[in-house]
């Protein structure tokens, strides 16, 4: 399945390493933009269903304000406790000034 790109923001929109949540397709998503680079990931933590774009951001993860659990940006992978199971991370293209977002095909 080929994926399919929706506008999630504009670039300016993001501060580094301050979490941004969206909703695309009825999908929430919390992007980050960290060492230069923007990665989108699933906005629910796999732990406890709460919002992953008000946590933390640093080295690359993205911490769950609720119990602590950090995930990496890159795959999705919780480093620590309680969280077991990965949140879904999804491609991100840079067209111009706008961050682009597939929700249609996970990585």
């Amino acid at each position: 399945m080929t994926p399919t790109f929706v506008r999630a923001c504009a670039l300016d929109e993001l501060e580094d390493d301050t979490p941004k949540r969206v909703e695309l397709e009825g999908v929430p998503v919390a992007l980050v933009r960290t060492e230069g680079e923007v990665f989108a990931v699933s906005d629910i933590c796999s732990h406890a269903n709460v919002s992953l774009s008000e946590g933390e951001v640093e080295d690359c993860q993205i911490e769950c304000w609720l119990h602590g659990s950090s995930f990496d940006l890159r795959t999705g992978k919780p480093s620590g406790l309680p969280a077991t199971r990965p949140v879904p991370v999804y491609p991100v293209k840079i067209e111009g000034d706008d961050v682009l977002v597939s929700v249609t095909q996970e990585s």
